[in-house]
This record gives structure tokens, sequence and C-alpha cells, in this order.
């Protein structure tokens, strides 16, 4: 924490002079939800979305993972609940409205610097949801959206996170529908 101090002068009601010194202290920040060096873990969601046997597949366009593959998500938000965080979460990224989050998995991401330090650290809450309406568009935060068989989806460049949660689902995912 970095600090100033300056002496100011002031007058009282009955004349006398005082000083007093002022110091204002500075908090340095590196990231508005600490999502960077935090000093707690993170609570984020995934949706699992998936259709005639395929899964929607989000290419990231933030760290960590930018430019891998992973399902839709995000941090929840001060207030929310996580089911409301999943389904805010699909609508600003994919365009789609989605209900009824039914949880599956809950998957660590924890990310060190060269240094050993914690760099990110993050705890995702994976959803099932039901397709309700809307038309699929690349919204904020993804770079691309595309429809993936679920027998492909260990061939593409996927996130460590998913690659974890898809390595430890496959079996189950293949039984799910979000129609």
């Amino acid at each position: 924490m970095l600090s100033t101090a300056r002496l100011a002068s002031f007058k009282t009601q009955t004349g006398r002079s005082l000083k007093i010194r002022v110091t204002t202290f500075f908090v340095k920040e590196t990231d508005t939800l600490n999502r960077i060096y935090p000093d707690r873990p993170l609570i984020g969601v995934g949706a699992v979305i998936i259709r005639d046997g395929k899964i929607l597949l989000e290419r990231r366009g933030n760290d960590p993972g930018k430019g891998k593959w992973s399902i839709p998500g995000g941090l929840v938000e001060l207030g929310e609940s996580v089911e409301q965080t999943v389904i805010r979460e699909v609508r600003e990224e994919t365009g789609l409205e989605v209900e009824k989050p039914e949880h599956i998995d809950v998957v660590d991401n924890v990310v060190l610097d060269d240094a050993g330090k914690i760099k990110y650290h993050f705890v995702i809450i994976d959803y099932l949801v039901k397709l309700r309406s809307g038309v699929l568009k690349v919204g904020s935060d993804a770079l691309d959206l595309k429809w993936v068989s679920l027998k492909d989806v260990a061939t593409f460049d996927l996130t460590k996170t998913f690659r974890a949660f898809f390595d430890r689902n496959a079996v189950k995912l293949a039984t799910l529908d979000s129609c």
C-alpha cells in the first residue's frame, strides 16, 4: 500500500491555529475483480448445452485459456445465485436463452506464475441447461462458437479445466440433452 502525507493548517472557532498531518493511503488495483493474483478463489460457472449428440463449445477470448475451447460461462456477480449466473452468461456469450440448470460437476483451476505464485484460482460449477430460445451468435468474451460432436471434443485444443471435466463426464454427457 502506498501513502502520501502533508501538513494542513486550521483555525479553531476561538482563533487558535492548528497544524495536523493528513495521510492518504492508495491501494494498488491490478484487476477490478482481482482475477489476476487473487486473494481468494473466484466462483465461476460453466454451461453444458447438448443438442443431437453435439455440445456447444466456445473459443475463449480472455485468459486464462485464451484461444482454447471450453463451454460458455463466467464469474458469479455479487448478489447473484450460481443458477442466475449460468443463465446470464449463456445469454451474454451465445445469444441463447436457457433455463433449469442442473448441477453436473465442480472443477478447480489454479494457475501458478513462473515464481510459483497463484496467478489465477477459480472454482467452476458446471451445469446442464435446457434450451428455451434464441439465435446462436458470438457475444462477449468469446472468439467463436461451435456445435461439436461429443466423439470429436477430445481432438480440440481444450482448456485444462474443460478437458478435466470432459474426461470425467464423457460417458454421462452422451446420455444428456438440452432440448
